[in-house]
């Protein structure tokens, strides 16, 4: 009698029963690394689409929109034609703001892009109206990861002083500790604070003071500029020691500020404080466009501040931070 030769799918299957633990151990490797690249496997659920692109941001405060057309948008938007790998330009000229997007082919290199782009804002600069400066923006896409948090004191919280904690106080407090921590996180490019006041001194000079002593705006601008920075006068050698001279001229506060000279009449020296008032004070607040109605509106202690990611992460990984004193989130992305 006979037997017909095993086919390869039954020597296949006898091979498997025969030594099942292998094959046991084989599936149980393979389900590991499975599940070990579909967690850092770096596809997202809405994958980044963006081209390569720049963005060169300008303000122009006070410039219409067809001024800003004309002396800032078309001269930046020229300088930028002509680049290496460059695909288009697009631009849009608003109300005290200028924003050229340059985009770049596929595949290259986004610092290869920016160090082009940087060379020709250099260039630019001398043909633009004084006091406008060009930057570029972060790097970061429409489809690229923001988070915001906020910054608030905890009912009954109170400065190391006793008093309240005010709208101000969060803005500094998110200008010096907090967003310098952040942008020390691996994947953060940038931080935008939201609401808050910026912490401001204020001089507000009286108008019949100046026509009495016949003082313009410009001088007391000069004097504050010439009374705010410390000098250095070399050194003094004496027994073989060297002792450093310097004069330390930067005001700090507001008395430093109120004793500033402005001028000299009749031999006798006249401050700021004398034909002004200094006191601290907040930034102006932007008003609703023309058209819109006006309400009365009052700002809590409370802001939000946004987190631009690079596109394209490779991992990610979220964190809460709290304390007594605020409550933050943001998440940490890998390189793009």
């Amino acid at each position: 009698m006979t037997t017909e030769p095993l086919s390869w799918l039954e020597r296949v299957l006898q091979g498997s029963i025969r030594h099942r633990w292998l094959v046991m151990l084989a599936v149980l490797m393979m389900a590991l690394v499975g599940v070990y690249h579909a967690r850092n496997l770096p596809i997202d659920a809405v994958p980044d689409i963006t081209n390569v692109q720049v963005q060169v941001n300008t303000e122009a405060p006070g410039y219409t929109p067809l001024e800003v057309e004309q002396r800032i948008t078309f001269p930046v938007e020229t300088a930028l034609a002509g680049l290496p790998k460059l695909s288009g330009t697009r631009s849009i000229s608003r109300y005290g703001l200028s924003q050229v997007t340059v985009v770049f082919e596929d595949g290259t290199d986004i610092y290869f892009a920016r160090q082009l782009v940087n060379e020709r804002i250099q260039q630019v600069r001398s043909q633009l109206p004084a006091s406008i400066q060009p930057a570029m923006g972060p790097i970061a896409t429409g489809l690229g990861e923001i988070f915001m948090y906020t910054v608030e004191a905890k009912p009954g919280a109170r400065r190391p002083d006793g008093k309240e904690w005010t709208p101000m106080d969060l803005r500094e407090l998110q200008d010096w500790v907090v967003r310098p921590q952040l942008r020390n996180l691996q994947g953060v490019t940038e931080v935008n604070t939201i609401g808050g006041f910026e912490k401001q001194f204020h001089v507000t000079p009286s108008p019949d003071k100046l026509r009495a002593y016949g003082i313009t705006l410009q001088d007391i601008m000069s004097a504050l500029a010439r009374n705010n920075e410390n000098v250095g006068a070399g050194y003094i050698e004496r027994n073989g020691e060297q002792y450093l001279i310097r004069i330390p001229g930067q005001l700090g506060g507001i008395v430093d500020i109120g004793q500033v000279v402005v001028a000299e009449r009749g031999g006798v020296p006249l401050r700021l404080k004398e034909i002004a008032e200094v006191g601290l004070g907040r930034e102006l607040l932007k008003a609703c466009p023309l058209g819109l109605s006006l309400r009365p509106f009052t700002i809590d202690p409370l802001w939000s501040i946004a987190l631009s990611a690079p596109s394209r992460p490779t991992s990610s990984r979220g964190r809460y931070w709290s304390s007594s004193r605020f409550s933050s989130y943001w998440v940490t992305c890998g390189p793009p």
